[in-house]
């Protein structure tokens, strides 16, 4: 939900969105927008990638959103151990030259979201899937291993 305003009255059906920042006199991401192009697209693509990580008695799983990014424009990595990493690329939609474009507001661009594993967790299992812009990411669970039980010793002598 945004909050607008028109004028100094709260107006919720007006069609100017309020921007809290307007006139801030740092604004860092036009500044760092106009020296990095598609910066902040890449950083809204990074932003808006959803993901859910929910664990079950038998595994740990992970859905992430992506709409319209096919299989083969993401990775599933772990690393450094016990270090899950989502990564990808949401690609542009080509401009035509007979095009005129209202509205931009599907994000494109690199995302990656790291998730750092417990020890529960079978990382050389893994196993993804990606049906309906949803990826699934599946890590069984196993065992852990107790602390080893201690058994008093009686002194003699």
């Amino acid at each position: 939900m945004s909050i607008v305003r028109r004028s100094n009255i709260f107006d919720p059906f007006s069609l100017d969105v309020f921007d809290p920042f307007q006139g801030f006199p740092f604004d860092v991401f036009r500044s760092l927008a106009e020296r990095q192009p598609g910066f902040v697209d890449e950083t809204s693509a990074f932003a808006n990638t959803r993901i859910d990580w929910k664990e079950t008695p038998e595994a740990h799983v992970f859905k992430a959103d992506l709409p319209g990014v096919k299989k083969e424009e993401v990775k599933v990595e772990v690393e450094e151990g016990r270090v899950l990493q989502i990564s990808g690329e949401r690609t542009k939609e080509q401009e035509e030259k007979n095009d005129k474009w209202h509205r931009v507001e599907r994000s494109s661009g690199k995302f990656l979201r790291r998730f750092r594993l417990p020890e529960n967790a079978k990382v050389d299992q893994v196993k993804a899937s990606m049906e309906n812009g949803v990826l699934t990411v599946t890590i069984p669970k196993e065992e852990v291993k107790k602390a080893p039980e201690v058994k008093s010793i009686e002194i003699s002598g």
